[in-house]
């Protein structure tokens, strides 16, 4: 079996994994996933140039929420060691985003999970959705596998 990334271009970090986030069972804690996956998010913005401190001024784009997390766990990542974490963005709406991620192996294309997360662009003082800047658009969509169209929400 393939990654789920197969296609598609990705950004990639590689993460430890240390006694500490693994469970009873000497696996990868179920909530550590999460928790990787949002820190190789960091990793992506820092890549494109939106990293560091928050410039909503200069920088709306920056003033979005999780409205979703979904992971599959499909293999347990066993003990200590390090695994690599793959993010692209599966789907670019009007005002959302769907990121997909997956959790690999460092010697292997394999996924031990995968998920998404979609998050929503709102506008800082009415807190409801608002479309993203034609150029953030146009910085992501090398890492786009779809574009929705840009009539509705």
């Amino acid at each position: 079996m393939s990654s789920s990334s197969s296609g598609v271009r990705f950004f990639e970090q590689v993460h430890g994994v240390y006694f500490d986030d693994l469970d009873a069972f000497q696996v990868l804690h179920n909530a550590r996933y999460v928790l990787l996956f949002e820190r190789t998010i960091g990793g992506f913005w820092r890549q494109l140039g939106w990293g560091g401190t928050l410039d909503m001024q200069n920088n709306p784009d920056q003033y979005h929420l999780v409205r979703a997390n979904h992971v599959e766990y499909l293999k347990p990542v066993e003990g200590t060691g390090e695994v690599r974490v793959r993010v692209w963005v599966e789907e670019l709406g009007r005002t959302s985003l769907t990121f997909a991620f997956c959790v690999l192996p460092l010697d292997q294309d394999v996924d031990h999970a995968r998920g998404q997360r979609v998050i929503v662009r709102v506008d800082q003082g009415s807190r409801l959705p608002s479309p993203w800047t034609e150029g953030f658009r146009k910085k992501l969509m090398p890492y786009v596998r779809t574009v929705k169209p840009l009539k509705g929400p």
